[in-house]
This record gives C-alpha cells, sequence and structure tokens, in this order.
C-alpha cells in the first residue's frame, strides 16, 4: 500500500472541519431508526463513594463582571499550595457542566455550556490533588445529582499526571486536573458520522466557561492538549475506544 504524503494527511484531517463531503441520507443516524438513546450520564454503582457539592446559589462564589473576567481570563501555569475549598470545586463543576434541565424521557439535558442536539457527550474527570474535605485520587463528576463519585482512590498522583502529559510539571502541581472524556456514541446517535466536528466544538465550550469560572474565584487553569492518549485513558480508567480523553485543563490558585 503506497504511504499517504504530507499533503494528504493534512488534507485528510482537515476534513473533520469540514460540514460537507458526507452523504447524510447513506449514514442514516440511530435516532432516525427508532434506535433508544444511550445514558444521558454514565452510570455508577449504587455503593460507590459519593460526595455532596454545593449548590451554586449556595456558595456565594462567581460574583465579578462578566467583562471583567473575559478581561482577565489567560492561560495560567504556575499555581500556589493552597487548597481549593469544595464550595470552589462545586462551582466549577456547574461552571462547566451544571444541568438546568432534564427532558421528562431523559433524551437530553439543558446545561450551562451549548450542545449539538442537547447531547452533551463529555464526562468530567477530576485528579484531585487538593480540594479541602475530598481525598486525593480520581473522580468523576455526576452533573444530573451534582455529585462526585470515587473512581480510583489510589495515590499519589502528581507524577502520574504530570508524566502523561510529557512531563509537564505544572499540571501535576495543580490542585485538581479537569478531564474531560468524550462518548461519542452519545451525539452518533443523533448526528451519525457528522457528529465529531460538533463533539470537537464543544471541548471549547467547556474550557472556557472553566476559564471564567476560575478568574471568578482567585484561580487560574491552562487548557492542555499535549498527552500522551493511553496513559491518560488509564489514569482516569477509560476504554481509551468508546469513551477516551480529549481535553484537559489544571486549576490551581495563584
Amino acid at each position: 500500500m503506497k504511504k499517504k504524503s504530507y499533503d494528504e494527511l493534512i488534507r485528510e484531517r482537515r476534513s473533520l472541519l469540514k460540514s460537507s463531503g458526507i452523504d447524510h441520507e447513506e449514514w442514516e443516524s440511530h435516532q432516525r431508526k427508532g434506535i433508544p438513546p444511550p445514558p444521558l450520564e454514565k452510570p455508577y454503582s449504587r455503593d460507590s463513594v459519593l460526595i455532596e457539592l454545593k449548590e451554586s446559589e449556595e456558595t456565594g462564589l462567581g460574583t465579578i463582571s462578566l467583562v471583567k473576567a473575559i478581561k482577565n481570563r489567560e492561560s495560567r501555569r504556575k499555581f500556589t499550595l493552597e487548597n481549593l475549598k469544595l464550595e470552589e470545586l462545586s462551582f466549577l463543576l456547574w461552571a462547566t457542566q451544571g444541568v438546568n434541565s432534564v427532558d421528562k424521557n431523559r433524551v437530553w439535558t439543558k446545561r450551562t455550556v451549548p450542545s449539538g442536539g442537547a447531547r452533551h457527550p463529555f464526562e468530567t474527570y477530576l485528579i484531585i490533588n487538593r480540594v479541602e474535605g475530598v481525598e486525593p485520587g480520581v473522580y468523576r463528576y455526576l452533573p444530573i445529582e451534582h455529585k462526585l463519585v470515587l473512581v480510583n482512590g489510589n495515590k499519589p498522583l502528581p507524577g502520574k499526571i504530570s508524566e502523561a502529559c510529557w512531563n509537564q510539571d505544572f499540571v501535576g502541581e495543580s490542585a485538581v486536573v479537569f478531564v474531560w472524556a468524550a462518548i461519542p456514541y452519545r451525539t452518533e446517535w443523533r448526528y451519525s458520522v457528522i457528529g465529531y466536528k460538533d463533539i470537537a466544538v464543544e471541548a471549547g465550550h467547556i474550557c472556557q466557561n472553566l476559564y471564567l469560572a476560575c478568574e471568578a474565584i482567585g484561580a487560574g487553569t491552562c487548557a492542555v492538549l499535549a498527552y500522551e492518549q493511553e496513559a491518560m485513558d488509564a489514569l482516569i480508567g477509560v476504554d481509551g475506544e468508546d469513551e477516551f480523553t480529549v481535553y484537559l485543563a489544571p486549576v490551581g490558585k495563584v
């Protein structure tokens, strides 16, 4: 088989950013075929360790002006050793994936960020190093319940997370690392093979909300795409096929 040239590979990969070139009738979605939708949220065992989070209205956080948050927004790679408070983490999770309403048929959710068809294909994993009242470990956010579920309590984590991010030390030095893993089928169910551009764009919606929410509480973050796929997927405990890491952002006080 002839090896593709650099230019051929570039043009092939660019197709992800386009909305043309696919026959919609040829790739009929599962929604149109009448197949039931996938769960709105990844299930968890009922005997799992759960952590209650604070409701956004209860935290009293995020009261700075939107203009100030946008103006001050920047990528921050230097964090103090100060712990993040649980109410601060609660606020950041609400700002990035908080649920405002759930469809009575449990087909869609409306959240604090937009999503094509309200499909919301991302699960939020947290690699926690320093959060008051929370033991270090890997957790997953349950947006409908507004709780955390423990995924893995193994420690220590800072060295592992930095290594998985091509030895970027500042990632492991953060108080918590937000890791967004996509479950593509949530979007594929509605949009079939034309949904991948949408998934990529939605990661940006989520992370920008994190940037602005961090500015509102005196914290900082830095979006990271430089990571080793298999290592990161293993760290948060996903299979790398039906669910895999797409984006991550360390957060700490600045």
